[in-house]
């Protein structure tokens, strides 16, 4: 299954957007879950941070992303690529 990787930046308040970090693991574990082996965490110096995950296709990750509540909820502008591999 090919992976997916949406970077992305927040664009809200940090006291808002903690709000919905909580919401935000709860997706992840999820997607775990669901066989997507996502991985999500953010940026050690800089804003933002990183979702990788294995989806069907890129409308699949598409949509799994929108169900993001980072981005359900308007606290993030994010790009959506998909990651090609070399070397495991």
């Amino acid at each position: 299954m090919p992976w997916f990787v949406k970077i992305e930046s927040g664009k809200i308040d940090k006291i808002i957007f903690d709000q919905y970090v909580p919401a935000h693991k709860a997706f992840v574990q999820d997607l775990i879950a669901k066989g997507h082996k996502a991985k999500t965490g953010y940026w050690a110096k800089m804003g933002g941070g990183m979702l990788l995950f294995e989806a069907a296709s890129l409308d699949e990750a598409q949509a799994i992303i929108s169900q993001d509540p980072l981005v359900k909820n308007g606290c993030v502008d994010y790009q959506l690529h998909e990651w090609k591999i070399v070397v495991e």
